[in-house]
């Protein structure tokens, strides 16, 4: 691996500094650090870029759902066997199985708006809490494992560069699944090595265009 190409230089440093590597990447990592001034340089610079956004992070009570869902997916399952239909009813949903292969084929065919980039934000426990994927002119977000939110409170996310201050990229949709729609500005933003945190903000957003709550996740977000 060329470790002096400055795109994968940054990402293995955004990388660290978030804490996503497994213990042997970060191993490899830190053995680089070690003759290199520059990566270490580089390090400086997201660990800058993050402290201020992890400063007195309160504890987040794990929501009941969240439990609900874990449970459900370990308990072991009942399975029912169907009933034997006759040869027509199999035949009809055969056709019917084969029409949607087909339309949902044809629609992925067709379909150029995929995504080109994605980060998994975490807690700070490092569980996984929300999916973001950027198309050209938007983010989906879906919600992973989202603590609950105050109804007169909103989940904002932010974009961060290495040698940069947070930049809103907008309000997460209620619930936590939807689109974030980018104006031309934001979109230039996405092609490079960043950052991406959510913080917690009054209902609508931060009044001051900077993070004012605590920050309750963050990854880096990276080409697919």
């Amino acid at each position: 691996m060329n470790y002096q190409t400055t795109t994968l230089r940054r990402a293995l440093a955004a990388d660290y500094a978030i804490g996503l590597m497994s213990s042997a990447a970060r191993r490899r990592f830190e053995q680089l650090l070690l003759d290199d001034a520059a990566l270490r340089g580089e390090l400086a610079q997201w660990q800058e870029s993050l402290a201020s956004l992890t400063d007195n992070l309160p504890e987040q009570p794990v929501p009941d759902r969240v439990w609900h869902g874990i449970t459900a997916r370990i308990e072991p399952q009942v399975l029912h066997m169907p009933e034997k239909r006759p040869f027509w009813n199999w035949l009809r949903i055969t056709a019917a199985v084969c029409s949607l292969v087909i339309a949902v084929t044809l629609g992925v065919f067709y379909t150029r708006d995929t995504a080109r980039y994605s980060a998994t934000l975490l807690t700070v426990d490092a569980q996984p809490a929300l999916k973001v994927e950027a198309h050209e002119d938007y983010l989906d977000v879906e919600p992973l494992a989202l603590a609950a939110v105050d109804p007169q409170r909103s989940l904002e996310l932010w974009a961060i560069p290495a040698d940069g201050k947070p930049i809103s990229l907008g309000v997460i949709p209620v619930g936590g699944k939807g689109r974030v729609e980018l104006s031309d500005a934001q979109k230039a933003l996405i092609g490079k090595p960043v950052a991406l945190a959510v913080s917690l903000e009054p209902k609508g957003g931060s009044p001051t265009g900077q993070p004012t709550g605590p920050v309750l996740y963050q990854g880096a977000l990276a080409a697919r």
